[in-house]
């Protein structure tokens, strides 16, 4: 039995459990994979207030780190369910708390074609800052309009010799800022109102196919593509105990409780207006610190 069981390891689930620990609470982490979450594959944070700058994988490990020092006990397994009288079943026990923070954020989105799962590793990757070392004085391609993108594809243009940004609208979404940098830089060349259609290939990415909004089609060859076209909600597990919205990301009119009494949610795989590392420790100490109070008042 523990008071507050938390499921996720990203920064909104570690600030959860730092509020928690700090607040003198038995507090059990589940994390399915490693904890740091998202954060891990940016290269460079640098609008997190009071940081100049650090990297995605130190800060994720300062903040680990922070609460390992507190007693934390962090379990590596992958929930299951969750049931309304907050048990908590996952693939190799069920425990049972107090109260329940999810903070399970969000995953990549895929592209969702044909050869995509088959590339991955081969060509295809997700992370910039993870796997653009491989790709020294190559040519690549990044997919994706958003700061994630533009992030991406500043990046590797200081490690390809060529980067194609490819994006389906004529607009980017991202940060104007990192937008005009990129459009200093002679080997990034934009590729707009276009999708990819098809990765070439014997046993490693060779090219990727574009279709253009006339139905033309242009196939470039590289030797790398980072899909950078977002993040989605993995909730269905957790849909008998929360509400979710047509994309799959939690519902909450205050920004952290659930339909479940007792049952709480944090960070990016909630509804919300930005999805930041400064937003996702904001949740998770309001989270556990509503979590907190309304333990004391039952």
């Amino acid at each position: 039995m523990y008071q507050i069981i938390i499921i996720g390891a990203g920064p909104a689930g570690l600030t959860s459990a730092l509020y928690a620990l700090r607040a003198n609470k038995k507090v059990l982490l589940l994390e399915a994979k490693a904890y740091g979450g998202q954060i891990l594959t940016a290269n460079s944070v640098e609008n997190y207030p009071g940081i100049e700058k650090i990297s995605g994988v130190d800060f994720a490990d300062q903040l680990y780190h922070q609460v390992e020092k507190l007693g934390v006990e962090i379990k590596y397994e992958t929930v299951l369910r969750v049931e309304s009288d907050k048990t908590v079943i996952t693939n190799n026990g069920k425990y049972q708390a107090d109260a329940i923070i999810i903070a399970t954020g969000a995953s990549n989105r895929k592209l969702n074609i044909e050869r995509e799962q088959e590339f991955v590793g081969k060509g295809v990757s997700y992370c910039a800052s993870c796997d653009g070392t491989f790709y020294k004085n190559k040519i690549v391609a990044v997919n994706g309009g958003g700061n994630t993108a533009l992030d991406d594809a500043l990046y590797l243009s200081g490690i390809a010799a060529k980067v194609y940004l490819v994006h389906r609208r004529e607009e980017f979404r991202g940060e104007n800022k990192t937008l005009e940098e990129l459009k200093k830089k002679e080997n990034v060349e934009f590729i707009l109102n276009a999708n990819i259609v098809s990765l070439n290939g014997k046993d490693h990415l060779e090219s990727i196919t574009l279709k253009d909004q006339s139905e033309n089609t242009r196939e470039i060859s590289v030797d790398g593509l980072f899909i950078a076209i977002g993040q989605e909600p993995k909730n269905e597990i957790f849909s008998n105990v929360v509400d979710l919205d047509d994309k799959g990301y939690i519902l909450s009119e205050d920004g952290v409780h659930t339909k479940t009494e007792g049952i709480y949610v944090a960070g990016d795989t909630r509804v919300k207006l930005l999805r930041q590392l400064t937003t996702a420790v904001s949740d998770g100490s309001i989270a556990a610190t509503v979590a907190i109070r309304e333990m004391a008042k039952n």
